[in-house]
């Protein structure tokens, strides 16, 4: 079976066109329903992903603090957690630094039936690793066919590929540092890397649109989200994971076993 080309989307993210006063939410109430009805849908695709055996990877990006780990939370809140696992990515380790740096994510593709969500991914090669140095301009430069190359392997084997990114404005960023800083239960969240990250944001924001125009393909393309509103935010998260998830899948729920049905008729006397 011939390789599916790799092309990019005509129109690509950028954030400079980001609203980032989006909020079509009226209130806490329609939040809460609207994060519920996702959450139920996306435990429907869950259950169709595990019985035809179908695989996702869900790849998160954004700003310090833009609320990645409070997006996922709501993502997995009601799946079961036999079928998602969460990979918190941090630097790599002395025996990841000796690989080729998409090594260590080959480790945690997923299995048959589940979904592997990434908090940061092998996007850092052209982003931290781009900005920090530690990574060549010829080894990041080179990086974005290597990751495209690498999707388009993914995609076609059968995985299906969900990118977001949430962008916060600078504003937003520090008062969530404040807050962060001045509450206890959220110190440890706030590092020095964050803090140089913010320093060099003019930077980042070269490196991210450049991530976005190279790497958003038609196989797996990129979903910017304003996350300047936390409520909105989820919802859109949940709404780009579930659109991506479920078009061209059947996610009704599968016909019971036979086997099963004759068993629960002659022990249990029930019948459908």
């Amino acid at each position: 079976m011939p390789r599916t080309p790799i092309s990019l989307e005509k129109s690509t993210p950028r954030l400079a066109e980001l609203d980032l006063k989006a909020h079509k939410l009226v209130d806490r109430a329609d939040y809460e329903r609207r994060l519920a009805e996702l959450q139920e849908t996306i435990l429907h695709v869950q259950q169709a992903y595990w019985h035809s055996k179908r695989r996702a990877v869900i790849v998160f990006e954004g700003w310090d603090a833009a609320g990645k780990g409070g997006a996922i939370r709501r993502l997995t809140e009601k799946l079961d957690p036999r079928g998602a696992h969460v990979w918190p990515i941090a630097a790599p380790s002395a025996a990841e630094q000796g690989r080729h740096y998409l090594w260590r994510f080959w480790q945690k593709l997923p299995e048959p039936g589940t979904f592997a969500i990434f908090d940061r991914s092998w996007y850092g090669r052209v982003m931290v690793e781009r900005i920090e140095g530690f990574a060549s301009e010829a080894e990041w430069q080179r990086a974005y066919d290597e990751i495209n190359e690498f999707e388009r392997l993914l995609v076609d084997d059968g995985v299906r590929i969900v990118k977001v990114f949430l962008h916060l404005s600078s504003k937003e960023q520090l008062a969530r540092f404040r807050e962060r800083l001045t509450n206890p239960y959220k110190r440890w969240k706030l590092t020095v890397e964050d803090l140089r990250n913010r320093d060099r944001r003019a930077a980042y924001e070269v490196a991210i649109d450049e991530m976005f125009e190279r790497t958003s393909t038609k196989l797996a393309p990129w979903t910017a989200v304003p996350a300047d509103a936390k409520w909105y935010a989820r919802v859109a998260v949940l709404e780009a994971v579930v659109d991506a998830l479920k078009r061209g899948v059947d996610i009704a729920p599968p016909p019971v076993d036979p086997t099963v049905q004759a068993a629960a008729a002659e022990m249990l006397g029930i019948s459908l």
